[in-house]
């Protein structure tokens, strides 16, 4: 099994088949440092091939759950160069803005659900990387910001890609144009946050909560819930059907569903077999 410990960004831990991605650099405001972008999708990784979880739940530490990138990003001259050619340098840009695009993508690409649970500010980049979450769920104080235009660009890891899917397009474009801020209860009733918590306490006991039930449920047939979910969100209708027949062609097996069935009639929790690790080619 590999060390989930140490990461410089966050802490990982995984009990009852559920991890606990946290940020751990509250006095940072756990800002997206270069660890960070580097760190998430290896954690994402390393989730599925080393432990037994069936569900991610993702949450922060400190005042905010994260402000955002951290500058340092984009003031790095190796990663990108600010002198030269034009050409090449927005070459090497736009490589470097679809790697970090890569990083949050990671989260619709693991196929483990994955639950954000935020509290305070979630800013600029950290409203990017919730975009990607399966679910979105927040404390009563919590507020989200597209911050990248008050700064003088445009958000270009997810966030105007993803939130017109979770929100009314009139609405995203406003906030993005805008910059403004956008409470909980705002989240909430436009539907990009599924419940509202008093405090963090409440939040992390209510989605753990959430997270246990999905990791009862038949491992198999949750990723494929996911499959078809992501799917079917980038195409259309006729197409996703086809891609369900197919995957269920393939997929389905009467296995769970009889462990199903048989622990219902004894009154009891159906255990399933986990899937298999996801691992790099070859490996063992």
């Amino acid at each position: 099994m590999s060390d989930l410990s140490t990461y410089e960004s966050f802490s990982v831990s995984v009990e009852n088949r559920i991890a606990h991605v946290q940020f751990s650099r509250p006095e940072a405001l756990n800002t997206m440092t270069k660890a960070f972008w580097l760190e998430l999708p290896r954690c994402m990784q390393e989730i599925e091939a080393s432990t037994d979880a069936r569900v991610i739940v993702v949450s922060s530490t400190g005042k905010h759950f994260s402000a955002g990138m951290d500058l340092g990003v984009f003031t790095d001259s190796k990663a990108v160069p600010m002198s030269g050619d034009p050409g090449r340098m927005a070459e090497n840009l736009r490589r470097v803005v679809m790697q970090l695009q890569d990083t949050l993508t990671s989260l619709e690409n693991v196929r483990l659900p994955v639950l954000a649970a935020i509290h305070g500010g979630c800013i600029g980049g950290a409203l990017d990387l919730v975009c990607a979450a399966d679910s979105r769920y927040c404390t009563e104080d919590a507020y989200f910001t597209i911050k990248e235009t008050e700064l003088g660009m445009t958000a270009d890891v997810g966030t105007l890609q993803r939130l017109p899917k979770l929100m009314p397009e009139g609405v995203v474009r406003e906030l993005a144009y805008t910059g403004r801020k956008f409470s909980a209860q705002e989240a909430k009733g436009l539907g990009f946050v599924n419940a509202l918590y008093p405090d963090q306490e409440a939040l992390i006991a209510g989605v753990m909560e959430i997270a246990a039930r999905i990791a009862a449920n038949s491992p198999l047939a949750v990723s494929g819930c996911k499959e078809m979910l992501n799917y079917s969100r980038d195409h259309t209708v006729a197409d996703s059907l086809k891609y369900m027949a197919t995957w269920q062609a393939g997929m389905f097996r009467p296995a769970d569903m009889m462990k199903t069935f048989q622990a219902k009639a004894q009154k009891q929790a159906p255990e399933y077999d986990d899937l298999f690790a996801v691992k790099g080619l070859f490996e063992q």
